[in-house]
């Protein structure tokens, strides 16, 4: 990121705030930001589905499936954060296959084995300051 003399970085929210997930229909408080160490993984259980999120080291939080389209098994929240030039990817523990923590997209193999996408779902993940009835801040949207 690049600041002008106009910009100001984002405020961090404290430690204290809550971490949501957009489930399609309404916001889900689904733990707390301290739960999320930067590089780190956390799985989460939204109306059935298991979801892994992330805070990279810069802040910025990504929710996307924790399935494996490549082994099937639900361990993505274990990956490791990375970039491949500018595109900040998690890399999966199982195969290695990189993907997009924007977009979901598998950045190695089109397709699964079996045939299907290999692009994962991501889910809009923000960040609401301890107490605070207002607006959130760190919205990330797919």
């Amino acid at each position: 990121m690049t600041l002008t003399a106009t910009e100001a970085p984002a405020p961090t929210p404290a430690l204290g705030a809550t971490v949501e997930v957009h489930d399609g229909e309404r916001w889900i408080g689904v733990c707390g930001l301290d739960a999320l160490s930067p590089g780190r993984g956390v799985a989460l259980l939204v109306d059935g589905r298991q979801i892994a999120a992330f805070r990279d080291r810069a802040g910025t939080l990504y929710a996307l499936d924790n399935r494996d389209p490549f082994s099937g098994a639900y361990v993505l929240s274990r990956g490791l954060l990375g970039s491949r030039g500018t595109v900040p990817v998690l890399v999966s523990p199982m195969y290695k296959q990189a993907f997009d923590l924007r977009s979901g997209v598998c950045l190695d193999e089109e397709t699964a084995p079996d045939g299907s996408s290999s692009t994962l779902r991501t889910w809009p993940i923000r960040c609401r300051p301890e107490s605070s009835p207002g607006p959130a801040t760190d919205v990330h949207e797919p």
